[in-house]
C-alpha cells in the first residue's frame, strides 16, 4: 500500500489531498456525538434485553436486540467504507438516516422491554 505523499491520482503532479476534501471540525463533532448517542443507546438496549423484566430473559427480547445489532452491522460497514473514501459524501446523509432509524428502534425496544404502555 503506497503512502499518501506518493499518490498522483493519475496526473503527473503529486497530490496529497484527501479524495473528498477535509472534514470540518463541525462535521467531526456531529459524527462523534451521533456515534456516541447511538452506541450508548444500543448498549442500554442490549443490557435491557437480557436483564428486564426479570431473569431469565425472554426470548423475544433477545431476538429484538439481535435484530437491532444485525442492522447495526450494515451501518458499521457503510461507515468504514465512508471513512476509507470508498463512498461519496452524499452517502453521509444515508448513514445519518440509518442511525436515526436505529435510535428509534432502540427507543421502541426499551419501551417494550420495560413494559411502558401496558
Amino acid at each position: 500500500m503506497d503512502d499518501f505523499a506518493t499518490r498522483s491520482y493519475g496526473t503527473s503532479v503529486q497530490d496529497d489531498r484527501p479524495l473528498f476534501g477535509e472534514t470540518s471540525a463541525r462535521d467531526r463533532i456531529i459524527n462523534i456525538v451521533v456515534g456516541f448517542l447511538t452506541s450508548l443507546l444500543l448498549l442500554v438496549t442490549i443490557i435491557s434485553a437480557f436483564v428486564f423484566p426479570q431473569l431469565p430473559p425472554k426470548p423475544l427480547n433477545i431476538f429484538f436486540a439481535v435484530c437491532i445489532v444485525l442492522s447495526c452491522t450494515s451501518i458499521a460497514v457503510l461507515i468504514c467504507w465512508y471513512r476509507q473514501g470508498d463512498l461519496e459524501p452524499k452517502f453521509r446523509n444515508l448513514i445519518y438516516y440509518n442511525l436515526f432509524c436505529i435510535l428509534l428502534l432502540c427507543i421502541c425496544a426499551n419501551l417494550y422491554f420495560h413494559g411502558v404502555g401496558k
